[in-house]
This record gives structure tokens, C-alpha cells and sequence, in this order.
């Protein structure tokens, strides 16, 4: 009896609420949603008209691209209301999106989904929705080359990724052998050629006559250790998602680095030689015809070493091959192509090495100025390194010293009457370096920090421009308190990531952000400055949210708070180059 007065109850409060609900009153999704997206412009304009009470919920709206690769799109869409709890949308969500946005992720056709969920007033819901678009890709896209070149020249480590991802496993390797030869057409493989050089001269032994096989091979091992070193670096960065290029930027790492340059070049000035254990050297003298094995050890050191000189020079690709191989865990190809890179930057080299051996003249004296020539060099990249730890005014004095001791080894004060024909242009450059030095030692005394600007303490005047920009480095940021700040600003913003240590971040905020050019750019910016030595879980995050890798990165927002993935830096820029490039952020 209980049991039919609860059914009597139940079908009662059934037939009261719903029993004049009937199925032909909720419309179909085709009817109830009206999804339509067009290109006009330079926007696609989305457009999803509601029927009468039906609403659409307001998180569950996003755009996507779905071919020819998944990307989602950050697009800025209007405010919703609540009801009942839930934002929702009704009547009609208009949305555009910039064309700029999507052919920033993908090239050539491209098809479009927008998604959501919706539900009607009356209590049902539709299953979730996706509705694609088929457009045409972008008629001035550039080709593959091109989006090299662009790569490489605007150092933005994403258009690297997109490469990456867009293209076959077997183009991807050759465009980075490509990117490693147009990497050894700048001025950063200079510093290898006089490097190359003294490990050929100081194997040369008295009685042993020139070889291009000799030469050939020691540049090959030098080059094999500089590629096998950004090999791992790119390829364990990116498994491990660490910073190792800026873990090798610490003060004892930095440290340990300026004591092998300083061994080394005691090395060159003859009171001992590095080489490998006999045995081994024995070994490695057979296979290589009794002749390539002299020094062997030093010749791994110094391409290990020159991986971290230049590392500079190839940030973007580098920091590229990172990103690729934390977002889609391919360390294979990451790594075969950061290798075909870094062997593509040393084919000059190898070529150098072989003529060296072969076009070398005969043993003799000469060697043993060169040997020691090279051990200046030496020192020079021993201070360099040292000067990322140490203070810029200590460092000026060591390079003070450096120039003036070398003005007197080249024989600054020697009788001139002893000298005839390029001897005396020698002693002229010896004089230059001495008066170089003594400058370098009054700026050291005067306080100044640049040794490329030692007098500035006396030379600054009352019309130089003033900064505009506040280069104050702030730590302890996280995704939340960036993103405030940004939304706080009325105007684009520049996010500067650096670290204690860092030589090319000092570079930056001594030689390019203090141009005339550029702080008239950054009149209409603000500009932040974001210190992440410490390396916090919320730095970590933050910096892996927005794809950086390593600094000095720099981060552009334009005046709706949107980020501008392409328009990422990485590495030193100079200061003509960093002011066009604002001109392009609005």
C-alpha cells in the first residue's frame, strides 16, 4: 500500500513538470546552433546564432586549427552572464579572429573548428559541438627557405619549432645543416679559426713535415666535440625540460671554464703539453699513422669548450630544438638535427684545419711564437670567461693587464734601429695595445665598466639620452602575477627574462637597450625586467608556459594584452636590429 501512494506521488510531480513537454518542441543542433565562419580581411569572423532559449556555455567555446597540425588559439572573446550558476552566451556570439594568429602556427590551407557544448532553457543538453572550416592558407606565406632566414634573423626560437613540425624528418635535418652553414658566415666562427689553429700548431712537431691529413683530422675532432657537445645539451634540455645552457652559465662552471683557458694557454707558452696516456696515445698513433694522436685530449677540451664560446650565436636554433623535443618527446630527430647543425658551423673548419696542415710552413722557430701568440689568446678567452663572474671593473683591470703584458712580450720599448720592414709594423701594434691598455687602466680607475667604452666617465655628457626604461630586475614571478601586470598595462609590453651571469644579457642592458633607437621605441612600452637566477618552480613554469628557453629571452605583448609567440627573441641583439623590431609590435 505504501509502495503505490509513492508511485501515486512520484507520476503526479512527473505529469506536473514535464508532462506537456514533448519531443517535437526541442530543436534539432542544426537549427538550435548556426555556426558560420568567413574570412574578411585580415580576421575570420565566427559567427554562432542562437534560437530562442538556448545558451551556450561559456567554457566550453574555443577555437582550434585541426589541419595540417592541432593548434589552439588564443582568441579574445566577448563577456558573458551567468545564469543559474553557469556563464553562458545566448542570442548570437560574435567572434574575430586575426588571420595573423593562425598563420603564425600553421602554412598553406588550414581547416578550422569552433567547439562548444550548448544546452536549451527547458533542460537538455546537446552533445558537445565542432564545427570545421576549410580556408585557404596565407597567399604571401613564406616558403621554406625563407622562414629559415626569417628564423635565424629575428632569433626567434619558435619559427625553429614550426619548421620542426611542419616539415619531413629528412628536410628538417638538411635545413639545419643549411642553418649550421649560414651560422658559419657570421662573425661568431671567428673565434674558432685562431683556436683551430694554435691546437694544429702546437702538435707539429720540429721534424715532422705538413700534413692536410693531419690538419683534416684535428679540425674533425675539434668539430666532433663541439657538435657532439650541443647534441646533448639540446637533447637533455629538452627531455629533462632544464636550462642546462644557463647551468653552464653558473659561477663555478664559468670558473672551471676560465681555469682550462688559463691551463691551456701555459700550455702554448711551452712548459707543458696536454695529450692523452701513452697507451692510449699509442693506440690511436697506429690507426692514425703514427701522427694524429699528439694532443688529442686538449683537441676534445677546446671543441668542448668552444661549444659554450659561441653558444650565443646559436640560441635560436638551439633553444628551437629544445622546444621541440619537450613539446612532442622526438629526441631523435632533435638531436640528429642539432648535430647536422653544429657539423654544417664547422665545415669551415675542417676546411681550414686541412689547408693549415697542408699550406703550413716548415717547422721551425716560427712555431714556437705562434705557439705562444696563441697562448694570448688564450688568456683573452680565459678573462672573458672569468669576467661573467667576476665584477666589470676587476675585469677591465685583467684586460689592462692582458694588453699592456702582451704590448711588452711583442717588444713595445725595443730599439727601433733593430728593426726593419714588418717587424716595425709589429712593434706599431704593440704600441697600440700598450696605449689600449693604459686607457683600459684609467677607466679601470675612474670606475667605468665597458672595456669597449673605458673613458666614459669622462666623455659622458649632460645630452646623452636618458633611459626610459627601468632595468631593475625583479625575481619571484609566476604566471599569475605576470599576466596581472600585463593586463595592467595600457600599452604593448616587453618582458626581458635574464640572469646573474649572463654575458649576453649584460650585453643588452649596456650596449643595445641604452641606444638612442631603441629607447625612443620603448617610449611606447612598458617594459619589465624578470630576474630568474633562482630558478623557482613558478619561474620554471612560467618560462615553460611561454616556450622560453634560456636567456636572455624576450617576450613581446601587444596593446590587448595578447602574447606574440612569433615575435620572440633569444640571445644578444643589437641594438638597430631590437629597434625595427619593436617598430613591428603595436
Amino acid at each position: 500500500m505504501k509502495f503505490l501512494k509513492l508511485l501515486l506521488v512520484v507520476t503526479t510531480f512527473v505529469n506536473a513538470g514535464f508532462g506537456n513537454i514533448k519531443k517535437d518542441d526541442f530543436l534539432p543542433a542544426s537549427e538550435a546552433f548556426k555556426v558560420s565562419a568567413v574570412q574578411n580581411g585580415d580576421v575570420i569572423e565566427t559567427k554562432i546564432v542562437l534560437a530562442d532559449k538556448i545558451h551556450v556555455t561559456a567554457d566550453t567555446l574555443s577555437f582550434t586549427i585541426v589541419k595540417p597540425s592541432e593548434h589552439t588559439l588564443d582568441v579574445k572573446v566577448p563577456a558573458s552572464h551567468e545564469l543559474d550558476g553557469d556563464q553562458v552566451y545566448e542570442k548570437e556570439i560574435l567572434i574575430n579572429i586575426p588571420l595573423e594568429d593562425i598563420y603564425a602556427k600553421v602554412s598553406g590551407d588550414y581547416t578550422l573548428a569552433v567547439n562548444f557544448s550548448g544546452c536549451s532553457d527547458q533542460g537538455i543538453c546537446y552533445n558537445p559541438i565542432s564545427d570545421k572550416f576549410d580556408f585557404e592558407g596565407n597567399p604571401n606565406a613564406m616558403g621554406t627557405w625563407a622562414k629559415v632566414m626569417n628564423a635565424l634573423e629575428n632569433s626567434n626560437p619558435m619559427a625553429i619549432v614550426d619548421i620542426l613540425i611542419n616539415e619531413s624528418s629528412f628536410f628538417v635535418v638538411f635545413l639545419f645543416l643549411i642553418m649550421g652553414l649560414l651560422l658559419a658566415l657570421t662573425p661568431c666562427i671567428f673565434p674558432m679559426i685562431p683556436i683551430l689553429s694554435s691546437i694544429i700548431v702546437s702538435q707539429q712537431s720540429s721534424d715532422e713535415k705538413p700534413s692536410a691529413a693531419k690538419g683534416f683530422f684535428i679540425s674533425l675532432v675539434y668539430v666532433l666535440s663541439m657538435a657532439i657537445t650541443y647534441t646533448l645539451v639540446g637533447v637533455v634540455s629538452g627531455l629533462l625540460g632544464a636550462d642546462i645552457q644557463s647551468a653552464m652559465q653558473s659561477p663555478w662552471v664559468l670558473t672551471g671554464f676560465a681555469v682550462m683557458f688559463f691551463a691551456l694557454a701555459i700550455s702554448l707558452f711551452g712548459y707543458y703539453e696536454i695529450q692523452l696516456p701513452n697507451k692510449w696515445q699509442s693506440k690511436i698513433n697506429s690507426i692514425s699513422d703514427n701522427a694524429q694522436g699528439n694532443g688529442l685530449l686538449g683537441t676534445i677540451i677546446m671543441g668542448f669548450l668552444s661549444a659554450f664560446i659561441i653558444g650565443p650565436c646559436v640560441a635560436p636554433p638551439l633553444a628551437g630544438a629544445v622546444i621541440f623535443i619537450s613539446q612532442t618527446g622526438d629526441a631523435l630527430l632533435g638531436g640528429i638535427a642539432l648535430f647536422a647543425m653544429s657539423m654544417g658551423m664547422g665545415l669551415p673548419l675542417l676546411l681550414v684545419g686541412a689547408g693549415a696542415g697542408k699550406f703550413m710552413p716548415r717547422p721551425g722557430g716560427w712555431m714556437t711564437v705562434v705557439s705562444q701568440t696563441f697562448g694570448v689568446v688564450m688568456l683573452a678567452l680565459s678573462i672573458f670567461m672569468l669576467g661573467k663572474v667576476i665584477s666589470a671593473e676587476v675585469t677591465m683591470f685583467l684586460w689592462s693587464l692582458l694588453f699592456m703584458g702582451t704590448a711588452l712580450y711583442m717588444g713595445v720599448f725595443d730599439s727601433a734601429k733593430v728593426k726593419s720592414g714588418m717587424k716595425k709594423i709589429f712593434q706599431l701594434m704593440a704600441l697600440v695595445f700598450l696605449v689600449y691598455g693604459v686607457v683600459l687602466f684609467i677607466g679601470f680607475l675612474s670606475g667605468a665598466t665597458s672595456a669597449l667604452q673605458p673613458l666614459q666617465k669622462f666623455t659622458s655628457s649632460s645630452g646623452t639620452v636618458s633611459s626610459v626604461i627601468k632595468l631593475e630586475a625583479k625575481s619571484g614571478y609566476s604566471i599569475e602575477k605576470l599576466k596581472a601586470e600585463v593586463a595592467a598595462s595600457s600599452k604593448p609590453i616587453v618582458v626581458d627574462f635574464r640572469k646573474k651571469s649572463c654575458a649576453s644579457c649584460d650585453e643588452l642592458e649596456h650596449l643595445t637597450f641604452p641606444d638612442a633607437a631603441v629607447q625612443e621605441e620603448l617610449k611606447r612600452f612598458t617594459f619589465i625586467t624578470i630576474d630568474v637566477t633562482a630558478q623557482s618552480d613558478d619561474e620554471k613554469a612560467l618560462m615553460k608556459h611561454y616556450n622560453l628557453f634560456g636567456t636572455p629571452s624576450i617576450l613581446f605583448f601587444d596593446k590587448d594584452h595578447n602574447a606574440l609567440p612569433d615575435k620572440t627573441m633569444s640571445g644578444f641583439q643589437k641594438a638597430e636590429k631590437f629597434a625595427k623590431h619593436l617598430k613591428t609590435i603595436n
